[in-house]
Order: structure tokens, then sequence, then C-alpha cells
């Protein structure tokens, strides 16, 4: 997962294979993150070889389901499981840069509470590497609890979970890769738990590592501070509205088809239903309503349409409240198990809205 599609250096593209005593290390790396994975094996002969990773990662992925034999032999790597046999080049070993080790441990937090927050956060990170700081996942630590945030000017999601910090006291931030992240919360899904490692400001690598179930991930942190997001969190709320989430997705979907996904889908919160409509004047136009619970007054709003199928998406509840502060003022999304029940109040997705021509 960690390697470079256009690497400054062709040793870049491969995978080391290190076999000693009784386990086979892989590790590869892009300069910015490293992984690293191991695993026991019958080990013959100890060696190091450098693979072409790709190569290797889709070979593995088509072997059938049989004992897997490695050998090098000369500057070749013979790959063979049952019938089937490749051989694969080498690439210099002298050549490949030393990876970083992985700092400290900062905390431990459950797999899949760890992946969910990650997922919810990472979808509102920007795309846009002109903008480094927006597309990182800015994680705060404060003793028990971490707090992720991410946004791209356009929308914000903000994640709170608790964990287990390795030593007291702990209170510390870092900025992530959004990419980067969200790739190691998927590669360590399998693992129990997850523990979180994140080099104290003073090291001059500045690097955060992610480990788990035999895999570990190192990457340096982005450059640059977060925006100040909290004050955008606590506005005045004039109305909410809790829609089932599911009828309510399918309705944005169809209703976006006639448009462009850029272009505003006008909502219309009112009585016991919400109206969607898209397209205007000779273009193709489409509407429909669906039921809601609604609290306060009446409102106006239009969203991009792709922005507001990722918050629906990432709330990851049955229901979704949304808080409304205006019509031309940003909506905040939360999650609901019951229309009537408690708001999930460890996510928020909060959603600019968009200007349209009436």
């Amino acid at each position: 997962r960690s390697l470079s599609t256009r690497p400054i250096k062709t040793e870049l593209l491969g995978i080391v294979i290190d076999a000693t005593g009784d386990e086979v290390f892989l590790s590869g790396s892009d300069l910015e993150t490293s992984s690293k994975a191991h695993f026991a094996a019958d080990i013959v002969t100890k060696g190091k070889v450098l693979v072409p990773g790709k190569l290797l990662a889709e070979i593995c992925r088509s072997l059938p389901n049989k004992p897997i034999t490695i050998a090098l032999d000369g500057t070749r790597v013979l790959v063979t499981s049952g019938a089937a046999k490749f051989t694969l080049p080498t690439l210099s070993i002298d050549e490949y840069p030393h990876l970083p080790d992985l700092p400290e441990g900062t905390g431990v937090v459950a797999s899949d509470t760890f992946a969910q927050a990650v997922a919810q956060v990472a979808v509102a990170a920007g795309r846009d590497d002109s903008l480094p700081t927006l597309t990182g996942v800015h994680v705060e630590i404060t003793e028990d609890s971490v707090t992720l945030a991410a946004t791209d000017r356009y929308r914000l999601a903000v994640r709170e979970f608790t964990w287990q910090p390795s030593q007291p006291g702990v209170s510390t931030t870092a900025l992530l890769r959004g990419r980067t992240i969200a790739e190691a919360a998927k590669s360590l899904i399998g693992a129990k738990n997850v523990s979180l490692s994140i080099a104290p400001a003073v090291n001059s690598d500045r690097l955060a590592g992610f480990a788990g179930a035999g895999k570990t991930m190192t990457s340096r942190m982005l450059d640059g501070t977060f925006p100040p997001y909290r004050h955008l969190l606590d506005q005045n709320i004039i109305s909410t509205a809790v829609v089932e989430v599911a009828p309510f997705l399918d309705s944005v979907r169809r209703v976006a088809l006639v448009t462009d996904k850029t272009v505003p889908l006008r909502l219309e919160f009112s009585g016991t239903t919400v109206s969607l409509e898209a397209g205007a004047g000779e273009e193709a136009q489409a509407t429909e309503a669906i039921d809601i619970l609604l609290t306060g007054e009446p409102i106006s709003i239009a969203f991009n349409p792709t922005f507001l199928t990722d918050g629906l998406q990432a709330v990851g509840t049955p229901f979704v409240q949304i808080s409304f502060t205006g019509s031309n003022k940003p909506a905040i999304l939360m999650g609901k198990n019951e229309a009537t029940g408690n708001v999930v109040e460890n996510y928020r997705y909060l959603l600019m809205p968009m200007r349209y021509a009436s």
C-alpha cells in the first residue's frame, strides 16, 4: 500500500523480502510512508532480496491456496505454489534506503473503532495537493480522549473516541495525510487493537506510526497549522430535522441524476416533509419529497449533492439529525439510532450550503 507509482529511484518500486530466523519480514516505502509486516515461515536459507512490489502483490493475489515456496536463483526470484510457477527479476538491495523505526507508542485503541473513526473523518479531507494542510487529518490527543478532524473548506468532519494512553497526562497533536491514515486504518482492520505512535515535537523527523497484528506503518507528518474549527460547531440552532438515512440517500441520488454533481441540490424543509429539487430553466429537472420530523422553523437550503451523500453515509446510523443555523449558514449532521432517540454525540459532519439562482 505504501509503494510509490512515480518513485524518485527505481528501488522504491520494490518490496524487501527478508528471511531470517523463523520469520519473513516484508517492507516497502515511498520515502513519505513506510510499511512493514512479518509472518512465520519455514526458512531453509536466510537471505534478503528486493523484488518489484506491485507484481509480487498481483501474483500473491492470484496464487492457489497451497504452500508457497520462494527461492533466489542468481538474480531471479522463483515463486512456486502448486503447479503455478513465477520468475521475478530483482532490484538492487544495496540502493534501498534505510526505513525509519516506529516511534514509541502513545496509546492503544480497538481497530474497529479506529477504522470507523478514520473513515468518517477522512471523507472530508481535501484532495488538492496544492493546499497540503487541508489534505490532512488533524489528530488531537488529550489523555484518554482522541479527536480527529478534517476539512476541505466546504465541509468539516469531527470524530471523538476514547483510548488507552501509554502513560498518564499525554497531550499532543499531529497532522497526518488523509490518504495515509485511511490506508493504515484499512490495513490494520484484522488486528484486535491498533497502537498509535506520535513522535514528540522535538524529534526532527516528526513521524507518526501505526501498529497491529504483525504490521507497522510510519509516515511523516504534514507541515502547517490546521485551521481552528471548534467555534464552527457551537452555533445557534434555529431548527432540526430528523430523516431516515436510507430513503433520503436514495432520493438525493435520484434527484441529482438530472444535473452535474457540483450543481446545488435544493432542499425545502417544511411541516412533515423535505422536498428535493434539482435542475432549472430549460434543463432536465427532478423533484421528490420524503417524510421527516421537523422541530423549529421551516428552512430552504441548497447543498452539493456529493458532499451531502458523503455525510449521510459517514454518520453510519439509521437516522440523521440535521441542525440548521440559517439558510445560508452551515448545517450540522449527526447520527441517531432511533428517530426519537438520543443523538450520537461523538461525530459531527458540518456542511456549507451552496448559493443557487432562485
